[in-house]
């Protein structure tokens, strides 16, 4: 494990993993330790994967700051990472709603940019209203748990706080292309990996932002992007992949087949040939 000073002094840990070229990897959640993001379906055979813990996420500390737990701002510890590696053109893959600080750092510094991963986003920067989901989750309505995580789908809007984790924890199959026991144990490492404090810092504020800027500038961004989604992602759909990738001038949408919001651990195989040979040739 590795930690370092970021621009306000808060300290940061990444942990690395594998061989070959550095990969930058930022977690989503929002809030959620980069634990989750494992050896990402054996990718670390060809790249060492660094693995950013989000401010106050994993080993990280609680900034002094809490505006600064706002996903635009997380992007400046992006930057702080790649100033203490010392590395002059980034690679990086950024998962869920990770994206959103991947892009915004990517806008701010586009010559920084080797290349970009953006695994599952939800589109939110490009107003993305995640139309698809009911029918890929209606799609799945032959899974044996499907009634369970519909009934709490429905009842999670009007939820109160207190049974929110509950539903959530319900809803969990139709984040994953299949739901078995290797799925079943990912979905469980969620709750002790995830930061309240950090999800809902994430978006406090977000209103402010200029997101029509954010997006314009993104027009800069030279490098070759790879924006993937999974076939069955019952929580961000497909659709939003192509979207986001339309605001890159070199950007590209590849769906998955069977994968669902966590690709690398539905189709481990299928996601390290993609990604793996989109680096190689970036």
């Amino acid at each position: 494990m590795g930690r370092f000073a970021s621009y306000d002094g808060t300290q940061l840990a990444w942990t690395e993993a594998g061989s070959g070229p550095p990969l930058l990897c930022l977690p989503g959640g929002p809030g959620r330790a980069a634990e989750y993001l494992e050896d990402l379906g054996g990718l670390t055979a060809q790249r060492t994967l660094i693995r950013l813990d989000g401010r106050a996420t994993g080993r990280s500390e609680v900034p002094s700051d809490p505006s600064s737990l706002r996903f635009d701002r997380l992007a400046d510890d992006v930057e702080a990472l790649r100033v203490h590696l010392d590395i002059e053109q980034v690679d990086l893959l950024a998962h869920s709603a990770g994206t959103e600080v991947a892009q915004v750092w990517a806008a701010q510094h586009p010559e920084r940019v080797a290349a970009l991963v953006l695994l599952t986003p939800g589109g939110k920067l490009q107003g993305s209203r995640r139309e698809d989901v009911a029918a890929i989750r209606s799609a799945r309505s032959g899974e044996p748990w499907f009634l369970d995580a519909a009934e709490a789908s429905g009842a999670l809007a009007d939820a109160p706080p207190s049974m929110q984790q509950q539903l959530w924890r319900a809803l969990r199959p139709f984040m994953y292309g299949r739901w078995d026991e290797r799925t079943q144990e990912h979905a469980a490492t969620a709750d002790r990996q995830s930061s309240k404090r950090a999800e809902l810092g994430f978006s406090a504020g977000a209103g402010e932002i200029d997101r029509a800027n954010i997006l314009a500038a993104l027009s800069a961004v030279s490098a070759p992007v790879l924006v993937v989604g999974g076939e069955r992602d019952g929580l961000t759909g497909v659709a939003s992949a192509q979207v986001v990738a339309d605001c890159f001038p070199n950007g590209r949408a590849e769906v998955l087949p069977r994968a669902g919001h966590f690709p690398w651990v539905d189709e481990p195989t299928a996601f390290v040939a993609l990604v793996g040979s989109f680096l190689d040739g970036a």
